[in-house]
């Protein structure tokens, strides 16, 4: 799931969340987060159905969200010198729909031999 939000700040953290646990409210979700300073905040109210599990500090090999902002930068982004930020917003709904219709691709870039072994 993907939301294209203002800000990297708490609240744009906390509505991503709500947004996650309302759509999945079935579902118990363990959400990997980096050590951003909105993914630990205690402003934060965790829905029940969701846990935060950090990842170590200096970790990004253990990321895979960094391997989709490596595949976005390579295709949707590429070497453009954008005017705006209604052009930046444009080109992060375009590389989320890009992402969106191609779940296979998603997999083979987020499935570290970690993931795929405890699943």
């Amino acid at each position: 799931m993907y939301l294209v939000m203002p800000a990297p700040d708490t609240e744009c953290f906390q509505i991503f969340l709500q947004t996650v646990a309302k759509k999945y409210s079935k579902e118990l979700i363990l959400l990997v987060v980096d050590g951003a300073g909105n993914h630990r905040s205690d402003e934060l109210e965790i829905p029940a159905n969701i846990i935060l599990q950090p990842l170590p500090p200096y970790a990004p090999e253990l990321n895979p969200q960094e391997n989709l902002w490596d595949e976005m930068r390579e295709k949707i982004f590429r070497n453009y010198a954008l005017k705006s930020m209604d052009e930046v917003n444009t080109k992060l709904d375009e590389a989320v729909f890009y992402l969106d219709r191609n779940p296979t691709l998603v997999k083979s870039i987020t499935s570290f031999p970690y993931i795929a072994k405890s699943l």
